[in-house]
Formats: structure tokens, sequence, C-alpha cells
């Protein structure tokens, strides 16, 4: 094998993997010069061009996205690798990217940072607060934490928490104002909180048991949100019913600042879990991680 030829293969996947130069040299510690020199000199010598490039935006051309598909995994086990070998002879190292969701942070992240910190103070924590579905390969996550029910068969998952029961609530003054629903086709004629994933794009479907099964229902959506603070704020403020995991509403229901409604219709689900690929369980960094939140 030539060994020039892959010369800015691993710079050429970062800049496909982040859509952006300046990214790519944030997370590589280069310059952003010097990460669009590498990039030119692999074209160069593959004589092809690998991304279009506006003012605006950067994407991959038909040959630009066959690379990153066929190379892409290939670097990344080979860094796991390279990574598990100098993890065995100086211990975790590195750093760890995690996709989190934000109804986690709270009650399973926020419990282990400083024992993880202690445990392995080489590794990095890199973590990303996001709501939406990721794929951990393709968006560059070590692991991800989800809802059980959202984590592909292909993963290994490990639970975090147990089962979580899930709530619609609603301010008092709200309730005495518009009443309170009795069944989900209530909802129709109340104002509803909204929740937008930031990755996707779309609003969360408000799913509650209809005859003993789990059924999408319409809500009237008067605000959006896309963090959950917000949506307890204008759920407080009597803009109308929220629905998410009770661990969101817990304080608020407590204090009696929001009462919870449609009880007998609410799901629970399996709960959050931990999840990655069966190769990266090997990984110093991930291991370390597992040990201390799976404690």
């Amino acid at each position: 094998m030539d060994q020039d030829r892959l010369d800015g293969l691993t710079v050429f996947i970062a800049v496909a993997r982040r859509g952006n130069f300046a990214a790519a040299a944030a997370e590589l510690g280069l310059s952003r010069s010097a990460v669009s020199v590498a990039v030119r000199k692999l074209e160069d010598r593959l004589g092809v061009a690998l991304f279009t490039r506006t003012t605006r935006s950067v994407g991959l051309t038909e040959a630009g996205r066959g690379l990153y598909e066929r190379s892409g995994p290939l670097i990344d086990e080979l860094d796991e690798s390279l990574s598990e070998a100098t993890g065995l002879g100086h211990g975790p190292t590195g750093t760890l990217r995690l996709s989190v969701p934000r109804v986690a942070l709270g009650p399973v992240i926020e419990p282990i940072l400083r024992r993880f910190a202690e445990a392995a103070p080489a590794v990095t924590l890199d973590l990303v607060l996001d709501d939406g579905l990721v794929d951990l390969a393709r968006d560059g996550y070590d692991a991800g934490i989800r809802l059980g029910d959202q984590v592909d068969a292909d993963m290994i998952g490990r639970n975090l928490t147990g089962p979580l029961p899930w709530q619609v609530v609603g301010a008092p003054d709200y309730l005495v104002r518009h009443g309170i629903p009795e069944k989900p086709d209530d909802l129709l004629c109340h104002a509803c909180i909204g929740y937008r994933l930031t990755t996707s794009q779309t609003t969360y479907r408000w799913e509650l048991l209809k005859n003993g099964r789990l059924t999408p229902h319409t809500v009237r959506q008067t605000i959006i949100v896309n963090d959950p603070t917000a949506k307890r704020a204008a759920a407080r403020a009597g803009v109308g019913l929220a629905y998410d995991l009770a661990t969101t509403f817990e304080e608020d229901v407590n204090a009696g600042a929001l009462r919870p409604v449609l009880e007998a219709f609410c799901q629970t689900s399996p709960g959050l879990f931990l999840y990655y690929p069966a190769r990266h369980q090997v990984m110093p960094k991930l291991r370390a991680f597992i040990d201390v939140i799976c404690r």
C-alpha cells in the first residue's frame, strides 16, 4: 500500500463528519488553513474533488461520499484499536464523546461527574446534549444515552434508571380555567406545549394509552419549545398542558406548581439506557465510564 495515499484521510473524515472546515480544525487541534491544505493535497493525489465548497456550506461530492462511507468506519475502528492498545499500557485516555438527552443530565450524569473525573483523570468527557436520535458511528460518538425503546437492536444497552413513568401536567390555575381532561381525546380542547427535537426539527408526538395500547394523539400546540426548562416554565405560567417523563416535573409537582392529569393513560417507559456498539466496550475510556455509571 502506498502510505502517501492515506495522508490527509483522517482530516477528510473529520471535515465530512462535521460538515465544516472550522469545526474539524477545532476537533483536530489544527488551524483551518492546515485542514484545507491537507484536504486539497488528498484531492490532488486522488485526482478527484471530495467536497463542494461555497461561501456558506461544505458538501460531499459523489466521490467524497463514497470515500467517507467506506473509510469512515475503518478509521473509527483503527482509532479504537490504537486507543485500546494505548489504554492497556497507560490506563484510560483520550476523549469520550457522549450523546445525552437533557432529561438525563440531572438524574444520571450529574451524580457521576466527580467520580468519573477521579476514576479516569486522563479522559476528557465530551457531553453533547441533544434530545434527537443520532447515529453514533456517523456522528462521531463513542456512546449515547436514550430511552430503552429508542435503542437499536444491534447496540448493547445498559439500563441506568429502571422503569420511568410519564406525566401530563398543568398549572392549577390553568385547570381551573379550562377544566381537567378526563380522557386523551379531551386534549383536542386544551392548549398544549409542544417540544421540538433539535436534530430532526420535528415536534415530539404525545403517546398515551388507548385500550391498553400506546397510541399517538393529536394535540393543539399553542407554544413549541426545544428545552425542558422552557417547557416547565410555560406549564407553570398556565400556557397549557405539558407532557414528558415524570422526573422532568417532579420538583414542580411536589411544590404544587403543577398537577398531574390523565394519570391512568400515561405510559411507563423502560427507562434510560447507556448504549454503544459491541466493539466499543473494549475501549478503556468507555469501560471506565461504564464501571462508574453502572455501579
